[in-house]
């Protein structure tokens, strides 16, 4: 007589007596109700603001599908952001095309170009790999002032850009307008991103990242994940790039120096490395940080920014991420 095994149900993890699923929807739901009252409860500087704080979220989720979930290292995505940036203001200012449009060319052009400096990159690892991308974080400003592209790039001046008005006759300024938009296009590349890590591609990305000796003897094609990873990544600091090219309407070289980069590198770290929602953290502390240190000292500002940083690291040394997990973890102890 055949006795069938016991069959035993999932653990279903709750605090405060309700599902841990259902607490994500809550916040999913609170966080969607927060950002349709923004554009028409704050002036016109702080929604400029936000916007600027959810682009920057971008670029940092894109440099945390590279460095986060597969493993390598960056220091460059400050060009990326660049490309992007320009991408967008050439297409407006110098050939007339619609905003609309640049974002989908500037994703498709870093993705490209981070495709194939990935293909080199291969090479490298760890610290020589950082070491790369940080020559090109520093070789992309110099080349934008060069005299060979400064009849499309405007070389140190830069490219000025008109801010698009609301479509459709919405009853939206430019500010709230821009705002929406980013909020949209952020929607999409993240819920796109969490498909991602959680697909089939996404779980060969993490094994990568884990053991790459493994992942290769399972079959996963390291080289080929590693260089199209490259390219994803670039495409989404590029997207940001151009919406930020066009919230700020102005591009120059001196505006995406390394200084940019190791903010997106800061942004990763606080907000939680592998963690997409800790993006969003990053992106606030990348743009208020610095601002309340300076309003703390202009003198000393620097300074400031770095004893911030420290408590933050000393207080979360996992980032936000990290933290929300220690937290749920604590009130689901006390259940």
């Amino acid at each position: 007589m055949l006795v069938r095994p016991e069959t035993r149900e999932p653990p279903v993890y709750a605090v405060g007596g309700i599902p841990l699923a259902q607490w994500r929807l809550i916040l999913l739901g609170l966080g969607l109700v927060v950002a349709c009252v923004v554009p028409f409860a704050l002036k016109n500087f702080y929604i400029f603001q936000i916007t600027l704080a959810i682009i920057y979220a971008i670029a940092i989720l894109g440099l945390n599908l590279l460095t986060g979930f597969n493993g390598q290292f960056s220091l460059g995505h400050s060009a990326f952001y660049a490309i992007g940036a320009y991408t967008a203001a050439i297409m407006m200012e110098n050939l007339g095309i619609n905003y609309v449009w640049t974002l989908p060319a500037a994703a498709v052009v870093c993705f490209v170009f981070g495709f194939l400096f990935g293909l080199p990159a291969l090479r490298l690892e760890g610290i020589y790999l950082a070491l790369a991308t940080f020559a090109l974080a520093i070789a992309i400003p110099q080349a934008l002032k060069s005299t060979v592209v400064e009849h499309w790039t405007g070389g140190v001046q830069g490219i000025v850009i008109i801010k698009p008005d609301a479509p459709f006759g919405l009853p939206l300024n430019s500010d709230q307008w821009l705002y929406v938009l980013t909020v949209v296009v952020a929607i999409v590349m993240y819920v796109c991103a969490a498909n991602l890590v959680q697909s089939r591609t996404g779980r060969a990305l993490i094994a990568i990242r884990d053991h790459p000796v493994a992942a290769s003897a399972m079959g996963i094609n390291v080289s080929l994940y590693k260089s199209l990873t490259f390219g994803v990544s670039a495409l989404y600091t590029g997207v940001a790039g151009a919406l930020g090219a066009i919230a700020i309407a102005f591009v120059a070289p001196d505006s995406f120096t390394f200084v940019l980069a190791v903010a997106l590198f800061v942004g990763l770290v606080v907000g939680g490395v592998a963690s997409i929602p800790g993006t969003l953290v990053g992106g606030l502390f990348v743009l208020f940080v610095p601002n309340i240190a300076e309003s703390v000292s202009k003198g000393l500002a620097g300074a400031v920014y770095g004893v911030i940083l420290l408590l933050v690291i000393y207080l979360m040394p996992s980032g936000a991420a990290g933290l929300a997990r220690l937290v749920t973890a604590k009130l689901m102890q006390r259940r």
